[in-house]
């Protein structure tokens, strides 16, 4: 009962914060790209979430921070297979919670919180519902997301060295289904964006965290311990890495397989450290207590992220800047008394969530930030100016 009241006291600040968060922030150019782009499922998770709490930053994520905590739930469910001690899952839904790749995820409108929380669902299913009842969701997630056919592809390898003709034949054609509907971009000539690649699964995971999940990955694949999560994470994660030796990945869709490896990395981590003797445990310790501080400060960071523009000299190398300055622009430009605008395209779509439309009549053109061109528009944070802007009227007659 003590480890449940644990386990739900850290789901609920989790969902506290990241409710608290979306107050902070503004819709990104990707997220409206989604929003008012063609048509997708997310886009329709989005806007049933918008009409039913209005056109505002709580519907707009709501229902991505669902998912991340029915996710962290799954993660706990499923490491029950892995993982004797309540302890040590509830340190694993911790770790999960604090990863900085889950918390984006969690908070912005894009295809990895929605993966995560798909794979996540089919692990912690296949063991409670009929294979039936499988079969029709990996279906599903054929027809609203390509980002699965990697599922597909993981599930389709391991019923092929498990002698299942019929999981793998099933799963081959959901890999060409997915990949026929959604298109599957394999592309160019070889670049070398494989440095890249392992940077950002570093920044996703933190670099410790990285590292010990594919050592998780190949180490079990010695040990001949592979079972489907296995199969599933490691099709994503070399994949990945195979196509970053020919083009930029989308961690969107590759991310997420790594993420559900994390109760493999922690089974192995746990048998490791108690096969050793006290006195040899101390380098067990300190990588576990460097990774959580680690972590803290990587989400520190992430939840308090304008105060960096304290520090930095160009407000655009703050990460988060792209979801800064759209609502207080718009509120702005609300004050000013201008309801429509003509501006970039980017800046068109993010302004149009909070009511501000295109028209030819206002023009709102972006002035840099050292140019002496007087501005009547401009968005402050920590009393540091981010953004100047002119409104001019333009008469068409």
């Amino acid at each position: 009962m003590k480890y449940k009241l644990i386990l739900f006291l850290i789901l609920g600040i989790d969902a506290f914060v990241l409710f608290f968060e979306t107050s902070h922030i503004s819709i990104a150019s990707s997220e409206a790209s989604l929003l008012y782009g063609d048509f997708s499922f997310l886009q329709l998770i989005v806007k049933t979430s918008l009409s039913i709490f209005g056109q505002n930053d709580f519907g707009l994520r709501f229902p991505f921070i669902v998912m991340h905590i029915l996710s962290a739930f799954f993660i706990y469910e499923i490491s029950k297979r892995y993982l004797n001690s309540q302890r040590n899952r509830l340190w694993l839904v911790l770790t999960f919670v604090l990863l900085p790749g889950v918390v984006s995820a969690a908070i912005m409108v894009n295809h990895a919180g929605f993966i995560i929380f798909g794979l996540l669902l089919y692990f912690y299913l296949e063991e409670k519902m009929p294979k039936i009842f499988m079969y029709i969701l990996l279906f599903v997630y054929a027809l609203i997301d390509v980002g699965f056919v990697y599922l597909f592809l993981g599930l389709a390898l391991y019923a092929l060295f498990h002698k299942k003709k019929k999981e793998f034949a099933y799963n081959i054609g959901l890999f060409v289904l997915s990949s026929y509907l959604y298109g599957f971009d394999i592309h160019g000539y070889p670049r070398g964006h494989f440095l890249d690649t392992i940077g950002v699964y570093s920044a996703i995971f933190t670099p410790i965290i990285f590292i010990y999940l594919v050592y998780t990955l190949y180490r079990r694949y010695l040990a001949d311990k592979r079972d489907k999560l296995w199969y599933v994470a490691s099709t994503g994660v070399l994949f990945s890495l195979f196509i970053s030796f020919r083009q930029r990945i989308d961690f969107e869709h590759f991310a997420p397989y790594l993420i559900v490896a994390l109760p493999l990395a922690a089974q192995t981590f746990v048998s490791s450290y108690r096969v050793r003797l006290k006195e040899h445990r101390k380098g067990y310790r300190a990588i576990f207590v460097i990774s959580f501080i680690l972590l803290i400060l990587n989400t520190l960071i992430v939840f308090f992220n304008k105060e960096l523009y304290l520090v930095l000299d160009n407000p655009k190398k703050n990460f988060a800047y792209n979801m800064h300055i759209a609502k207080e622009l718009a509120q702005t430009l609300k004050q000013e008394g201008y309801n429509c605008v003509i501006t970039d395209e980017k800046m068109q779509k993010r302004l149009r969530f909070y009511g501000i439309q295109q028209c030819t009549q206002n023009r709102l053109e972006k002035i840099p930030l050292h140019s002496k061109k007087q501005e009547n528009v401009t968005i402050r944070y920590k009393n540091k100016t981010l953004y100047r802007a002119t409104v001019t009227k333009i008469n068409n007659k």
